[in-house]
C-alpha cells in the first residue's frame, strides 16, 4: 500500500511580516522569490495557451528581475520582482503610485508584448527582408524621446503611450501582441488601417515558424533576482530618479491664469495646499487621460505645487471648477514636458 503524498507548503519568508520601512533595507537577492505558485504563473499559463491555440511550439522562459524586459538575443522574459508577492505589490504602489502589470489583464498585455520580442530573438526574424520592409531597420537607434501621433493608423494600439511608434522592434512586438488575439477581432478592429498589412504579415510569418526549431535556444537569465545585491530602497531611489524634475518657471503663465497673486485674496486657501489636497484625484484623472504613469504625472504636479508656493498663489473660485481646470492644465504640461524630457526605456 502506497502512502499518500503530502502537499508541502513553502514556508512564508520572514520579510512578509516586516514593515515597509524595514523591507527597504533588504537586498533583492534575499527575497527568495520563485514564479511557480504565484498569480503571475497563471498569466504565463494563459499566454502559453494563446501560443498553443496559434499552433506555435515556441515557449519563452521567465525569471524575476527588476523590470519588464527581454534582453537582446535572449528568447526569454524578465518579470519585475514586485509582482511576486502582494506585500511587494503594495510597496510598489506606495513608492511609485501604481503597479505596472499589477492586474491580470495588464500583466497579460505586457507578457504578450514581451513574447513578441522573445519570438523575434528566437527565430532572428529581424534578419528577414519582409520583416524590415514592414517594420523598418531593427538597428535604428532607440530615441531618447518620441512624440507619438495618436491619430496614426500605421500602427496598432496596444500598450499605453502608443508604444508601437517608438521603434521598429516595438512596432513588431505590439503587432504580435495584437495578432495573438482571435483573428476576427483584429481584422475587424483594424479594417481599413495600413497597420492591418503588418498584422497579415505576422500571421503569415508565424505560420512559417510555428513548427520550426528556434535558431536561438539559450536559457540565459539576465539580471536575475538571485544575482542582485541592490537593496529594495536603493532600487526605488534609482527608479524615482528617472522621473525627477527641478522646480521650473515654465508653468508660471498657466499657474497665474488659474490661481491668483492678488493681495485681495490673501485669506483664500493657498494654491499649493489646494493642489496637495486634491493631488490624488487630479493625478489619477490626468494619468487616465494621457496614458502616462501616475508617478510621472505626480512629478510634474509636484513641480507645479512648488512654483505655486514660491509665487504665493491663492485658489479663488469654485473648487470643482478649479480642480477640473488644474487637471486640464496638468494634462497639457505633462504631455509637453515629458515628451520633451523623457528618457524612454524600451520594454
Amino acid at each position: 500500500m502506497t502512502r499518500a503524498r503530502r502537499q508541502t507548503r513553502r514556508p512564508r519568508p520572514a520579510w512578509t511580516r516586516w514593515r515597509q520601512s524595514r523591507l527597504l533595507d533588504l537586498r533583492l537577492r534575499d527575497l527568495g522569490l520563485e514564479i511557480e505558485g504565484t498569480w503571475v504563473a497563471q498569466c504565463i499559463a494563459e499566454l502559453e495557451d494563446d501560443l498553443a491555440r496559434r499552433h506555435i511550439h515556441f515557449r519563452p522562459h521567465f525569471w524575476f528581475s527588476t523590470d519588464w524586459f527581454t534582453p537582446d538575443g535572449v528568447p526569454g522574459i524578465a518579470i519585475p520582482f514586485y509582482l511576486g508577492h502582494p506585500k511587494l505589490m503594495r510597496l510598489e504602489r506606495a513608492q511609485m503610485l501604481e503597479v505596472e502589470g499589477g492586474t491580470h489583464d495588464s500583466c497579460l498585455k505586457i507578457l504578450r508584448h514581451e513574447c513578441g520580442h522573445a519570438i523575434q530573438h528566437a527565430y532572428r526574424l529581424q534578419l528577414r527582408a519582409g520583416w524590415r520592409r514592414h517594420f523598418g531597420s531593427p538597428g535604428r537607434k532607440y530615441p531618447t524621446e518620441y512624440r507619438p501621433n495618436p491619430a496614426s493608423r500605421r500602427f496598432v494600439q496596444h500598450l499605453r503611450l502608443y508604444y508601437a511608434q517608438s521603434h521598429p522592434v516595438e512596432d513588431f512586438a505590439e503587432t504580435f501582441a495584437v495578432w495573438l488575439q482571435p483573428r476576427a477581432v483584429w481584422r475587424k478592429r483594424y479594417a481599413g488601417w495600413p497597420a492591418l498589412r503588418k498584422l497579415e504579415y505576422v500571421d503569415q510569418l508565424m505560420a512559417e515558424v510555428a513548427d520550426a526549431a528556434p535558431a536561438v535556444r539559450t536559457k540565459r537569465r539576465v539580471e536575475s533576482l538571485p544575482t542582485l545585491s541592490t537593496t529594495i530602497g536603493e532600487y526605488y531611489r534609482q527608479k524615482r530618479e528617472q522621473y525627477s524634475l527641478e522646480h521650473s518657471d515654465i508653468f508660471d503663465r498657466d499657474l497665474l491664469r488659474l490661481f491668483s497673486d492678488d493681495p485681495r485674496h490673501r485669506r483664500s486657501e493657498r494654491a499649493s495646499v489646494f493642489l496637495r489636497r486634491n493631488r490624488a484625484d487630479i493625478r489619477r484623472l490626468v494619468s487616465r487621460w494621457t496614458g502616462e504613469y501616475q508617478v510621472a504625472v505626480d512629478q510634474v504636479l509636484a513641480d507645479m505645487i512648488g512654483r505655486c508656493r514660491e509665487l504665493k498663489l491663492r485658489a479663488v473660485g469654485s473648487e470643482r471648477r478649479l480642480r477640473m481646470d488644474a487637471a486640464l492644465m496638468l494634462t497639457v504640461n505633462t504631455m509637453h514636458f515629458l515628451h520633451s524630457h523623457r528618457r524612454w526605456v524600451a520594454l
